[in-house]
C-alpha cells in the first residue's frame, strides 16, 4: 500500500502596512520563506504612512512565501500580501485558489485593517482576525477588535505574536479549521 499524498492547501496572509505579514510567514514556514523586500526610501514619504512605523527599514513589494506541514496530511502553502495601497492590485492574483485568510491587525492602528475585510468580505473568501501583540502596544479583549472592526460573529478574532512560531501556527490553525467549516456549511 503506498502512502497517500498529503493534501495541499493555499492561506493568505494580509493586513496593513507593518501588521507584521513578513514576520509572520518567516516565523512559521518550514523552509527559508521567499521575501520580495526593498528599502523603505524617501520616495514612500506621504505614500505609505511611515510615521506610525518609524523603525520600519524594509517594505514588501510582491509577496512572501511560505511552507508549513500542519499535520502529515495537510501542508499549508503561505502567501503573504503586500501592505501599502499601491500594491493592493496585486491581492486578486494572490488570493487566487487560497482556502481562506489571516488577517493581520495593528490595534495601534486599526483603521488599516478595514481595507482587507473589505476585500476579503467582497470575495467571499473564509477569513479570521488576528491581533498582532506588538510590544508596548495597547491590548484590548477580541470583543472590542470584533465590534471596532464590525465582524459578524461567526467571524474568528485571535490574538498572535507574529514574532513566535507557535502563536503564528496556531493562528494558522484556527483559519483552517474555520474555512473548512465554512465549505462543509455552504448549500448545495
Amino acid at each position: 500500500m503506498q502512502d497517500a499524498r498529503p493534501a495541499s492547501t493555499k492561506i493568505v496572509i494580509s493586513g496593513g502596512f507593518g501588521a507584521g505579514k513578513t514576520t509572520f510567514v518567516g516565523a512559521v514556514s518550514e523552509i527559508m520563506p521567499l521575501r520580495t523586500e526593498a528599502l523603505v526610501t524617501n520616495a514612500s514619504a506621504g505614500v505609505d504612512g511611515l510615521e506610525a512605523t518609524p523603525g520600519k527599514s524594509t517594505t514588501t513589494v510582491a509577496m512572501d512565501f511560505g511552507r508549513i506541514t500542519l499535520a502529515q496530511d495537510l501542508v499549508l502553502y503561505l502567501f503573504g500580501t503586500p501592505g501599502q495601497r499601491r500594491f493592493w492590485f496585486m491581492w486578486d492574483d494572490l488570493v487566487r485558489g487560497a482556502i481562506g485568510a489571516i488577517i493581520l491587525v495593528d490595534i495601534r492602528r486599526l483603521q488599516d485593517s478595514f481595507a482587507a475585510v473589505d476585500f476579503f468580505e467582497a470575495r467571499n473568501l473564509p477569513f479570521i482576525v488576528a491581533v498582532n501583540e506588538f510590544d508596548g502596544a495597547p491590548k484590548h479583549p477580541v470583543q472590542a477588535v470584533r465590534k471596532a472592526l464590525a465582524l459578524p460573529d461567526r467571524t474568528p478574532v485571535v490574538t498572535v505574536d507574529a514574532r513566535d512560531r507557535h502563536s503564528s501556527r496556531a493562528a494558522l490553525i484556527a483559519v483552517t479549521e474555520y474555512a473548512l467549516n465554512s465549505l462543509t456549511s455552504l448549500p448545495g
